[in-house]
């Protein structure tokens, strides 16, 4: 049984680990609420925007959405994993790069031994993990997260769609973790680049409305098609830090709960070892005392 210095060292370090867990629960806890509401409020929005677009989209004779609706084929990729520039949220940053490297292992595999692969990343831990197991990284962006807003969000959309256009890559496509609760998370892989429709659009197309247009169709479509992307990614990367927030959230509470069940064994463990320690003084006492009487 070990000593009683040693338990009590123990139970001090258990305790103030159990503070900082606490305390970092905490603040993932309010960055969270503000996070949440940023994503719940944007989803309507970036919803019918899109339906607006494939409205339009579908109801132009010969629309192919233009450029950014041209499909390329597949020879060059780029993949846009977002995860988080700090750690300590559980399994949120791994489960992307899991993600991401088993896309690349079922789909992907002749463009990477081609070296027609890159990688864009959102946040620095994907990165680093990434990078590590030998991927070609073609750029980093940790900025983002010190200032997330939709400004900010469109000079990195800009700059895809731009390298999109000039035929760099023939397909883009973002991996991140969609917020559902403060507990869990939605892996996500979804197409940037050329745009695609859903099957539930497509379904849709039977039943469009009829509408008129000022001044045409085809200018709204022009002008709705940039920002329905740029609005795309902004939702992603807010899906991903709410993600985010809620997972360290959730994992500072179970370190918390954790370090409570640790420090009431120790607990045990001390006060054992203490009556252990009473009770051999005694009979040390008890035994010298009948030795001087015998």
């Amino acid at each position: 049984m070990a000593n009683l210095k040693e338990v009590r060292t123990r139970i001090s370090s258990v305790q103030s680990t159990m503070q900082i867990t606490s305390a970092m629960k905490m603040v993932a806890a309010s960055k969270l609420r503000k996070a949440q509401n940023a994503i719940i409020t944007m989803r309507p929005y970036a919803s019918k925007l899109k339906e607006i677009m494939q409205n339009l989209s579908s109801n132009l004779e010969g629309s192919d959405d233009g450029i950014y609706g041209t499909d390329k084929g597949d020879e060059k990729v780029l993949l846009v994993p977002i995860t988080s520039n700090r750690g300590l949220c559980g399994a949120f940053n791994a489960n992307v790069v899991k993600e991401t490297v088993s896309l690349i292992n079922k789909k992907f595999k002749s463009q990477v031994e081609k070296n027609d692969l890159s990688l864009y990343c959102i946040g620095s831990k994907g990165a680093d993990l990434l990078k590590s197991k030998g991927y070609n990284i073609k750029a980093v962006n940790h900025d983002i997260f010190d200032e997330l807003t939709f400004d900010n969000v469109v000079e990195i959309a800009e700059s895809l769609m731009r390298q999109f256009a000039d035929g760099e890559y023939d397909k883009i496509i973002i991996i991140y973790n969609q917020f559902k609760n403060a507990a869990s998370q939605i892996m996500m892989t979804e197409q940037f680049l050329p745009l695609v429709e859903s099957e539930s659009e497509e379904e849709g197309k039977s039943h469009q409305a009829d509408f008129i247009f000022e001044p045409n169709k085809q200018e709204i479509l022009d002008e709705i098609i940039p920002k329905t992307i740029k609005i795309q990614l902004y939702k992603a990367i807010l899906d991903s830090f709410a993600s985010e927030h809620g997972a360290r959230m959730t994992a500072m509470h179970q370190a918390t709960d954790n370090a409570n069940d640790l420090l009431r064994d120790l607990k045990l463990t001390y006060n054992k070892a203490r009556q252990a320690a009473i009770t051999n003084e005694i009979l040390e006492i008890v035994g010298g005392a009948e030795a001087l009487n015998g």
